[in-house]
């Protein structure tokens, strides 16, 4: 997978503000290496400007990617060449989210529902009143990219890159954490009904009606569409809940 850019990486590298500094950054670089915003095998930056750009000390990085290495998220490597790596960690198998999903009451999912199409949706129509064509490139290349996923694991990923690339076009730096924040409380939950080709290619294409409405300026039109793709997936997400 190719790294994102754009808004959702400067949001990704930009200073923490939490007192808790390395539990801060060890949530910043997790949830973004989780999502696929920083792909697989990607050499973070240097510490000295990796703790630069976060606005931590580099000590404090140092701990937070020595707890990174131990949740298995990233590598890093000696000598020369060497540095620090994203290693994706594998989506857990079917069985596994389903007893995560399990965890789960309808009522929890429809409150994360709500939340997740008002994120998107606030989103969409500051986007459309804010962006300009160019920017709307990493989102084009995300629904791209998930026509052509194979594998359901893939497709959650990109499925939860979108709507974090949806909140940077905003250009709101705390809309797009909280939009990180939200896919990282989802998970890998929205593989168990990415993996029906039909729908796959149904949010595609909703996803590139949400592109076109951002770029048309039709706010209103944007926001709606974006939460009506948030809550066709939640929905099917609590019809799989109640099959459990």
């Amino acid at each position: 997978m190719e790294p994102t850019d754009g808004g959702a990486r400067r949001a990704i590298f930009a200073p923490v503000d939490n007192l808790a500094r390395v539990e801060a950054v060890v949530h910043r670089l997790g949830d973004a290496i989780e999502l696929g915003l920083l792909a697989d095998g990607e050499q973070l930056p240097g510490e000295s400007e990796l703790a630069g750009l976060l606005g931590v000390s580099t000590v404090t990085l140092r701990e937070a990617l020595m707890a990174l290495r131990q949740q298995g998220l990233v590598t890093t490597r000696r000598g020369r060449g060497g540095g620090s790596f994203v290693s994706q960690p594998a989506v857990p198998a079917e069985e596994r989210l389903r007893a995560r999903l399990r965890g789960w009451s309808t009522e929890e999912l429809r409150d994360l529902g709500d939340h997740w199409a008002a994120l998107s949706g606030a989103a969409a129509r500051l986007a459309a009143d804010r962006t300009a064509p160019e920017d709307l490139q990493p989102m084009r290349r995300t629904v791209e990219e998930l026509t052509r996923a194979g594998d359901a694991a893939a497709r959650g990923r990109l499925y939860g890159r979108f709507h974090v690339e949806l909140a940077a076009a905003a250009q709101s730096a705390r809309l797009t954490r909280e939009q990180v924040s939200l896919q990282t409380e989802i998970g890998a939950l929205p593989c168990l009904v990415l993996s029906d080709d039909a729908y796959r290619e149904e949010v595609a294409e909703r996803h590139r009606a949400v592109i076109a409405a951002v770029q048309d300026g039709a706010r209103d039109s944007a926001g709606a569409l974006a939460e009506r793709c948030v809550r066709e997936s939640t929905a099917r997400l609590i019809g799989v809940r109640l099959a459990l």
